[in-house]
């Protein structure tokens, strides 16, 4: 959810990105009452969502520090990880010694090896599968290796262990940020993705805030595929959740239940179902589900909790692009001493986040890269 082009968008083919607004004019203006109380508009215009003159959350946007516009590049940065190196892409395929590799090790032959939309490659060499029974590989603009597979061709623990191969391959210079796994099922022409994705990603090459709060003794909660992403690293337990609602669902479940630590949440239907299909309306429909939400969230919150809104990267659905896109991310925190928001401008890394979250929590250590707004929110 990005919210406007960094300065260096030029050099990731997004200039003139900005994932909230462009949708916001798409249909027409966003019905947003709660983002909008939080202030949401106060971050940039955005049509249907006026300022707040008196916001109950601060507000402000992040640059990306790190060399990336990926799922695994953000998520890193907010937990203090910062990539001098971009994760390695592949605009032509993967290179023959890969992929004779992975088929050596995996007892079929594969096809695809390009970049593609998900939806788009199944359709087009779903019927060759079927026949071959050779895995689907294709990537994207971000550092991917996915692996594509009808459930009833290949079995869902086949496929995994595919993946695991594949990410055992993936190393080195070839060591890109995720290998993604991506069954579907039904018959050509109508076929459809089921919910078992699952993420292979690397190790953070550093301790992060999560490492770090585990071992001061506090708990970290992952909802949806946030311990896939940090590869179950820093991570007390892994709450699997497949869709947005399911993810609100068990994030309001897991608050009723426990409240000693982290609770980290990627809502994964604004990239994987709206952004990446161009899907302007879905995206607003999914931010006015999400807004409904944000009531039963902030009754939730005690006196010291601190809430967070924010983004990994922008996911424009209104360019002729259907990747990522290289953003400032929207900042919106909220205590559960609730106070009138204040300013927090425009923060030079995601890591702010994760230095905050460190500082709320009492991890005073001075490796955690960035720059703590926690003083600026009411205590």
């Amino acid at each position: 959810m990005g919210v406007g082009e960094l300065p260096d968008a030029y050099k990731f083919k997004d200039e003139g990105s900005n994932t909230l607004v462009h949708t916001a004019k798409a249909v027409g203006g966003l019905n947003l009452p709660n983002f909008q109380r939080l202030g949401l508009g106060n971050i940039v215009p955005v049509k249907g969502v006026p300022p707040s003159q008196n916001p109950l959350a601060s507000y402000g946007k992040m640059a990306e520090k790190s060399a990336g516009k990926d799922t695994t590049t953000g998520h890193w940065e907010l937990m203090g990880v910062i990539l001098s190196n971009p994760f390695p892409t592949y605009p032509q395929g993967f290179p023959p010694e890969i992929i004779s590799e992975i088929e050596r090790k995996i007892g079929r032959k594969i096809i695809g090896n390009k970049p593609a939309s998900g939806t788009e490659i199944i359709e087009e060499l779903g019927p060759l599968h079927l026949k071959t029974g050779c895995p689907i590989v294709y990537t994207s603009a971000d550092s991917v290796f996915q692996v594509a597979a009808h459930l009833e061709v290949i079995p869902l623990d086949e496929l995994y262990s595919i993946c695991e191969v594949a990410r055992q391959v993936l190393r080195g210079k070839h060591a890109v940020g995720r290998v993604i796994a991506r069954p579907f099922l039904g018959q050509p022409g109508r076929f459809k993705r089921t919910p078992d994705r699952k993420d292979f990603s690397l190790k953070p090459p550093v301790k992060t805030v999560l490492d770090r709060a585990v071992l001061r003794g506090l708990k970290v909660y992952a909802l949806g595929k946030v311990g896939e992403i940090f590869a179950g690293e820093g991570i007390s337990e892994i709450i699997p959740a497949k869709s947005n609602e399911e993810i609100l669902d068990k994030l309001s479940a897991t608050l009723s239940m426990a409240r000693n630590g982290i609770f980290f949440a990627n809502l994964v239907d604004f990239d994987m179902l709206w952004g990446h299909r161009n899907d302007a309306w879905g995206m607003a429909r999914g931010l006015e589900a999400l807004d409904k939400r944000i009531p039963l969230i902030i009754e939730a919150l005690e006196e010291k909790d601190l809430l967070i809104f924010t983004a990994d990267h922008g996911c424009d659905p209104t360019t002729p692009s259907t990747d990522h896109s290289r953003e400032f991310v929207p900042l919106l925190a909220l205590t559960g001493r609730v106070g009138r928001g204040l300013n927090l401008g425009v923060r030079k890394s995601f890591t702010d986040v994760g230095k905050t979250v460190a500082e709320w929590l009492g991890i005073d250590d001075a490796f955690i890269p960035g720059e703590s707004f926690a003083s600026l929110l009411p205590q």
